[in-house]
C-alpha cells in the first residue's frame, strides 16, 4: 500500500524507518517542513525528517503551509496515496489534504485520548503527576486531536521521568504501536474498528512557551512546582528573580517545612522557599554567565557579600 509520512523532527523518524523498511508498504511520498536557519553560525539545517528522506531517496515535500501549497496538493493527488501517517507534523492539515488519501489519514499523538489534545501531551502528562501516558492512533478530521481511535496503548510514566526521558521512551513506542496499527489495517483497510472519542473527558495540552519555566510560589504549590521541574527539564527549565538576577533552577525538591508563600529560609545550608502549599529547596541553581551549583555556594556568595536571599516580588504581580 502506498503510505505518504508527515512529519518534521527526530522523534518522528523511527516511525518513518519502520515504514520505509515494511514488506507491504510503499513510501510514494514524505512531507516535512522547510530547512531553517539554526544555532549560533545560522546555518541553513535541513530537519531529521527531511534528511532521512534524501538520504534513502524517497519523494520529499518540503513546505510552509501544505493547505495553501497547490503543487504539493497535486502531486500528493497524482501520487493515488492509500493512506497517509502523521507524527510531529507542526502543521494542521485542512480538509482538502485530509480528503487526498484512499482510506485516510492517521495520527500518531502521544497520550491517551482523549486526554491532552494538542501539542505538549507529553509535559502535561508530567506537569499533572500522572503515573502513565500512551500512545494514541486517530483517524483525522478538522478538528484537532479529535478523530476516531483506531489503536492505543498505555506506556508507564517512571518517578525520575523527566521530558527529556519521557520524549526518548515515547518515540520508541510510537514506533511500536505504529507497528502495531499496520497489523491490523494491512489485513483489512476497510474493516477498521474505529472508536469516538467520549468528548466528556477531553482535556488539552497547549504549547509550552519559555516563560512556563517562572517558577510562582505564590500561584504553585510545592507539588506542582516539582512536577514542572520534571515537565520543563530539558526546556524550557526553571527560573527565578532572585536579588535582581534571574537565576537559574537546575533542581528542586519538596522540602517538610512551613512557610509563607515567597518567603526564603536557610536551613544548614539548604535554600528554601515557601509556595501556595508546601516548601521547595532551590537544590541546584545557576546564576547568569556561571556554571550551575549548589544552593550552599550559592548562599556562601551572598554571605561574603552580606546579603540575603530576597524574591523580586513584582515579577509575580
Amino acid at each position: 500500500m502506498k503510505v505518504a509520512f508527515f512529519g518534521t523532527p527526530e522523534f518522528s523518524v523511527p516511525c518513518l524507518r519502520l515504514l520505509h523498511e515494511h514488506a507491504e508498504i510503499d513510501v510514494a511520498c514524505v512531507v516535512s517542513m522547510p530547512d531553517r536557519k539554526a544555532g549560533r553560525g545560522k546555518k541553513l539545517q535541513t530537519p531529521p525528517v527531511a534528511a532521512f528522506a534524501k538520504e534513502k531517496g524517497l519523494e520529499l515535500i518540503q513546505t510552509e503551509n501544505i493547505n495553501k501549497d497547490s503543487d504539493a496538493i497535486e502531486k500528493l493527488n497524482k501520487l493515488e496515496i492509500d493512506f497517509f501517517i502523521v507524527l510531529a507534523f507542526a502543521q494542521f492539515l485542512g480538509k482538502k489534504v485530509l480528503n487526498i488519501p484512499k482510506y485516510g489519514a492517521f495520527n500518531i499523538h502521544t497520550s491517551l485520548l482523549p486526554k491532552y489534545r494538542g501539542a505538549a501531551p507529553i509535559q502535561y502528562a508530567l506537569l499533572n503527576g500522572d503515573k502513565e501516558t500512551g500512545v494514541s492512533i486517530q483517524k483525522m478530521v478538522s478538528k484537532m486531536d479529535a478523530g476516531d481511535i483506531a489503536y492505543s496503548h498505555k506506556v508507564t510514566i517512571d518517578n525520575d521521568d523527566t521530558s527529556g526521558s519521557l520524549f526518548k521512551k515515547l518515540e520508541s513506542q510510537a514506533a511500536i504501536g505504529l507497528a502495531e496499527f499496520l497489523k491490523i489495517f494491512l489485513s483489512s483497510p476497510r474493516n477498521l474498528k474505529l472508536e469516538p472519542q467520549d468528548e466528556n473527558f477531553v482535556s488539552f495540552a497547549p504549547t509550552i512557551k519559555k516563560q512556563d519555566g517562572l517558577i510562582d510560589p505564590f500561584k504553585y504549590s510545592a507539588k506542582e512546582i516539582f512536577n514542572q521541574s520534571k515537565a520543563f527539564s530539558p526546556w524550557p527549565g526553571q527560573f527565578i528573580f532572585l536579588n535582581d538576577q534571574r537565576l537559574k533552577v537546575n533542581k528542586v525538591e519538596v522540602f517538610p517545612k512551613v512557610l509563607s508563600p515567597g518567603d526564603f529560609s536557610i536551613d544548614y545550608g539548604a535554600l528554601l522557599l515557601g509556595t501556595k502549599e508546601g516548601t521547595i529547596r532551590l537544590s541546584e541553581v545557576q546564576p547568569e554567565g556561571k556554571k550551575s551549583q549548589t544552593d550552599k555556594d550559592l548562599l556562601n556568595s551572598f554571605k561574603s557579600k552580606g546579603i540575603s536571599p530576597l524574591l523580586n516580588k513584582e515579577h509575580y504581580v
